[in-house]
Parts: structure tokens; C-alpha cells; sequence
């Protein structure tokens, strides 16, 4: 039986399937860094309590897209150009979740509902990346090369996550609780989607330069789909409950360490 942990670790093995597993990890990290800066600047006036704590969300993303890349000057590789059918940030923007970046270029103050929009896109994304985090800390948290990497991203999506609930929490509060629900189901119902195509075109690009059997890739194809049929069916509510959080504020401390310190 193929296990996620023997999935990772041949991946992790292999300098080219560990330089574009890298490169993909870093190009989405980068980019989460920028909308996140760029809407920290744009946030509404009644808002701007909000701002800092976005703006630390951006770094927080900025210094994971540094380690990816620290990660994989240290085994001498340089990055690849992530492949369009891989990009998870940019697919989701496609079809019309979070805000556009047509929105972001320009120097107009986002709205109430921009802000709605941005958090509940947030919570689901942060979800499926605490997910990811929390499995990779599981199985390679003590791995000599990566470990330390692993254990403060996953420490920090756990906080981006709580931030989130946080804040959508407090939006519910102010009488926004229909708008942020609807937000929520309709992040999450695409959110799923993109993640099993995305999931589908990684493996396709990993398999052909491990050249697995096609015996594996049926395998691999058929979990992939298991996954997305559980999470329609119902696993989806878990990107949209909110409670509080026991880690209150988290976004709200200094900025985060550079990331030479974990490479």
C-alpha cells in the first residue's frame, strides 16, 4: 500500500522532483505575499486595525517563499517554472475566487465586502495549507534537511488560520453573517475543485520524471478523486465552520524571522 509519507519521501529524494515540488511551494507563497501586501495598503479606513495584521500575513508568506528557495539552493538546484495546470493561487483567481488582481494593481480602498471576500478565501486556503503543513510535520517534522523548515511554516499557517476564524468571527458580530457564510460555502466548493486538478497535474509532472508505472499513476489518480468525492460530499464544511481560536491575535506579535534562519 502506497502511504503519504513513502509519496513525500521519494519526491524529497529526487533532486528534480524535490526542485519542482519547491519551486511550485515557493511561486504560490510568493504570490500570497503580494495580495496579501497589496490589500494591507488598500484596506478601507474603518478597517485599518486590520492592516497590520494583513500586512504580517503577506511576510509571514514572503519568508515561506524565501526558505523553498534557500531550501533548494542548499542542495545546489535552482528553480523551475512552475508549470500553468500546477498554479493553485492563480487557477483559484481564474474563476473568480478572492480578489482579482486587476483589483490589487490599482490604488482604490477595497470595500466592507471586498474585505469579506479576502478573509473567507483566506480561511479556506489556510485550511487546505494548515492541512498539508500538519501532515508534512507529521512525517518529516525531525528530518535533518527540511524539519526545521516544516515545523515553523506549519507553526505560521496555524496562526493564519486562527487569524482567520478571528476575524470572520468578528465580522459575524457587526451583522455580516449571511454575506460571510455565503462566502465561505462558495470558496470552498471551488477551493476543492482546483486543489483535486492541481493535485491530478503535480502528480502527473512527478510520475513522469520518477517514471511510475502506469499501474501507479491509476493509483494515485484513483486516491485523488477518493479525496475530492469525500470532500463534496460533505468534507468541504470543515473550511467553513468557525470557532475561536485558542491562539487569539495571531497575527498581531512582531514580524516574523528571516528565513536564512531556517534554511
Amino acid at each position: 500500500m502506497l502511504s503519504a509519507k513513502d509519496l513525500y519521501k521519494e519526491i524529497l529524494d529526487n533532486g528534480d522532483t524535490f526542485r519542482l515540488f519547491c519551486s511550485i511551494a515557493a511561486a504560490g507563497e510568493a504570490q500570497g505575499g503580494w495580495e496579501n501586501a497589496r490589500i494591507s495598503v488598500l484596506v478601507p479606513d474603518s478597517y485599518r486595525e486590520l492592516a497590520p495584521k494583513v500586512a504580517r500575513h503577506g511576510a509571514d508568506e514572503d519568508k515561506h517563499g524565501r526558505i523553498f528557495g534557500a531550501l533548494m539552493k542548499k542542495r545546489g538546484l535552482e528553480p523551475v517554472e512552475v508549470p500553468g495546470e500546477t498554479d493553485y493561487t492563480m487557477l483559484l483567481e481564474g474563476i473568480g475566487i478572492g480578489l482579482a488582481h486587476d483589483q490589487l494593481h490599482r490604488d482604490r480602498q477595497l470595500t466592507e465586502a471586498d474585505i469579506i471576500t479576502y478573509l473567507a478565501h483566506s480561511r479556506v486556503t489556510e485550511q487546505r495549507a494548515s492541512d498539508q503543513m500538519a501532515m508534512l510535520l507529521k512525517h518529516f517534522g525531525d528530518h535533518p534537511d527540511i524539519g526545521r523548515a516544516v515545523r515553523m511554516i506549519s507553526h505560521d499557517e496555524d496562526n493564519h488560520l486562527a487569524y482567520c476564524h478571528e476575524e470572520l468571527l468578528a465580522m459575524i458580530e457587526k451583522g455580516h453573517g449571511r454575506r460571510v457564510r455565503a462566502a465561505l460555502r462558495e470558496a470552498a466548493h471551488a477551493e476543492i475543485r482546483v486543489y483535486r486538478d492541481v493535485s491530478h497535474a503535480v502528480m502527473d509532472h512527478m510520475g513522469r520524471i520518477l517514471d511510475w508505472s502506469r499501474g501507479r499513476r491509476a493509483l494515485l489518480s484513483a486516491g485523488i478523486e477518493a479525496v475530492y468525492a469525500y470532500e463534496r460530499a460533505g468534507g468541504w464544511r470543515r473550511m467553513v465552520s468557525l470557532r475561536m481560536p485558542e491562539r487569539r491575535n495571531a497575527l498581531g506579535g512582531p514580524p516574523p524571522r528571516t528565513a536564512t534562519e531556517f534554511a
